[in-house]
């Protein structure tokens, strides 16, 4: 596989951290939208990035906060939940979400098995509780003056739970699903995390640096903007120009020019606009019937505002 052709460098490099795991394909296929392009090798830890100002380094997320914060790295890429398990003092430059129409926060939940005794929160002073997030569980526990026992679990998190091992879990979820159809029971939610964009204070702070995270910033920002967007441009004579404005959805900001032709006494208009991909199906035959004609439809990888 070929390596990406990298610019010229200024001779500044900004050391990136890309989380490893679970955001590793989405953080890639993000990073493309945005007009980089990243791969990432099974034998290596260093990716290839085609932008030699950017050294690339995968990490697992979990870890990610603790080099961006000693200065290990400039700047990277991890989960709320961990600069908060961390307690990491970083810069958060942005929130990145990959998938922005359907995605929502993730949350840390505190689950017991459906048949459990546990009923409140109360009833676990004295238990024994697994999960990865340890310190963010204790600080919960602590603030509502539960003395809980929270070991660290390596991962099989439910199975414990349910092996009779532990009292409860706190697990990471989306939906909850997962956990309920393995028989648990979401009592609490812990934290919420969403996907950010984290930079070194010292690095903020250098004017260089700070201008190449910006400008990372601004175009991960616009790809994900972006994501379920499409651009549509079509043609309309003057006559039917006003129908075909009230078909296209409220509060859109269409771009009209007047199109070049011979005959003045039969002006046509060209029209441009940026439309949620779900709406085109029902809007194209509308436009259709409202006289627009020359209708083409494109795909957007970025939306700078």
């Amino acid at each position: 596989m070929k390596t990406p052709r990298a610019t010229r460098a200024s001779g500044n490099t900004l050391k990136l951290g890309l989380p490893k795991g679970s955001l590793q394909d989405a953080t890639a296929k993000l990073f493309a939208r945005a007009g980089f392009k990243v791969i990432i090798s099974e034998r290596s830890y260093a990716p290839s990035i085609d932008d030699a100002e950017i050294a690339p380094l995968l990490l697992r997320a979990q870890e990610m906060s603790r080099y961006v914060e000693q200065g290990l790295l400039d700047c990277g890429i991890t989960g709320h939940d961990w600069i908060l398990e961390n307690g990491s003092d970083v810069e958060r430059v942005a929130e990145l979400v990959y998938a922005k129409r359907t995605s929502r926060p993730v949350r840390w939940v505190l689950a017991v098995p459906v048949d459990s005794a546990v009923k409140r929160l109360e009833d676990l002073r004295g238990k024994h509780i697994a999960t990865e997030l340890v310190g963010v569980t204790k600080a919960y526990l602590a603030k509502r003056k539960i003395n809980a026992s929270v070991e660290f679990s390596w991962g099989a998190t439910e199975g414990k739970v349910r092996a009779g091992l532990v009292d409860g879990i706190v697990e990471l979820t989306e939906t909850g699903q997962t956990l309920v159809a393995n028989g648990l029971r979401i009592m609490e939610t812990i934290c919420e995390s969403t996907t950010q964009l984290i930079a070194n204070r010292q690095a903020w702070a250098d004017p260089w640096k700070r201008r190449k995270i910006e400008s990372l910033k601004t175009l991960l920002l616009g790809a994900v903007e972006a994501e379920g967007k499409v651009g549509m441009k079509l043609n309309v004579s003057e006559r039917d120009l006003q129908q075909v404005m009230k078909v296209l959805p409220a509060m859109k900001r269409p771009t009209v020019s007047k199109l070049w032709s011979k005959n003045s006494a039969d002006p046509w208009w060209a029209v441009e606009v940026v439309l949620e991909e779900h709406q085109v199906k029902d809007l194209v035959p509308k436009l259709k019937e409202a006289g627009a004609c020359d209708i083409i439809e494109y795909p957007l990888n970025k939306v700078i505002h």
